[in-house]
């Protein structure tokens, strides 16, 4: 199988992370999600394009088709939120976590915020305003048109440097509070964007994709954000 890299992947249109916010950008309030994965079927989670199994205690992505891949997804209404779970490389190198928002037209797949995790770097994507936006995803699309798509790409994006190994769990926090998004890899915070569409009214769903051999996930835990 070719496995295809992650789309965000493709484009080096994302500037380094601004300050980092070291205090919290708001505390957990009621839990929206809680799932060990002590049991032997996905149950709430969705493999929309295969494969996600839970097998071992842990959920596990791979990717099992040539064109996309494989992405596992739980649906719950949610705004701002503050999302934890673990993770470790089993053979992929990349993964993304993302909030999309189904009923929202204006962004292609509806996708709203993009989280990409490699062993080198962390990168934060406001994918409603930016490479998601229905109009430059087609900008993208014609060479000709590409320049006048990046000026439009500026401050939709951010990246921050990491070390990331292959068989070994790292713990995520995602915070997500109107139009920032913090992220904490081991309790530390390492990547931050401000951008006007992570504040979205309303993400439906929240998930995973998989290029590549696999990636375990366990302990994923999601609350609205007070």
């Amino acid at each position: 199988m070719k496995f295809l890299p992650l789309l965000c992947l493709a484009f080096p249109l994302f500037s380094a992370a601004a300050d980092i916010p070291t205090t919290p950008l708001a505390e957990k309030g009621d839990s929206l999600f809680n799932d060990d994965f002590e049991r032997s079927i996905l149950g709430e989670w969705k493999s929309i394009i295969p494969t996600f199994t839970v097998e071992g205690g842990v959920l596990k992505g791979v990717q099992t088709r040539d064109d996309h891949g494989a992405v596992g997804r739980v649906y719950r209404p949610m705004k701002d939120v503050i999302i934890e779970f673990k993770f470790q490389l089993a053979g992929s190198a990349t993964f993304n976590a993302v909030f999309d928002d189904q009923k929202h037209k204006g962004s292609h797949a509806g996708h709203i915020t993009r989280i990409t995790f490699t062993p080198k770097l962390i990168r934060l994507g406001d994918d409603k305003e930016g490479l998601m936006r229905n109009d430059i995803y087609l900008m993208r699309k014609d060479p000709a048109q590409k320049p006048a798509s990046e000026k439009l790409l500026v401050g939709r994006g951010s990246s921050s440097p990491v070390v990331i190994e292959q068989k070994k769990w790292y713990h995520v926090t995602i915070e997500n509070v109107g139009d920032k998004l913090r992220i904490l890899l081991d309790g530390k915070p390492t990547a931050f964007l401000q951008s006007s569409g992570l504040a979205h009214e309303t993400k439906s769903s929240f998930h995973f994709t998989v290029t590549g051999p696999g990636v375990l996930f366990d302990d994923v835990r999601i609350w609205n954000a007070k």
